[in-house]
């Protein structure tokens, strides 16, 4: 019976650093994000909000500034500093800074 109880507890504990598991590793994931959202903030302004006479990148659809930035990596978009940036990236850096700055409000 003793043994009975023991496992349940067992399996409440594995559950719940599996969720909290996560949960740092989703954290991790979006502090990577941010800090590589950070070196946008130069031409692209403090929270993706910028200055007149650059482009805004807060609130933007997430689709868009991902084709955007493909855009300029692979050199279908023209440009004077974002085409060598964009190389920088991976696909899926690309595809979270995107996301990144939807989110933000213009």
């Amino acid at each position: 019976m003793q043994w009975k109880k023991y496992r349940q507890h067992i399996g409440v504990l594995a559950a719940t650093l599996l969720v909290v598991g996560g949960a740092q590793a989703q954290s991790a994931d979006s502090l990577q994000t941010r800090g590589l959202a950070a070196s946008c903030s130069g031409c692209h302004g403090t929270h993706g909000v910028a200055e007149e006479g650059m482009e805004s990148l807060a609130g933007v659809k997430k689709e868009e500034l991902l084709k955007k930035m493909m855009d300029f990596k692979t050199g279908k978009k023209p440009a004077t500093v974002m085409h060598q940036l964009a190389k920088g990236y991976t696909d899926e850096q690309l595809a979270a800074l995107a996301g990144y700055f939807s989110t933000l409000k213009k």
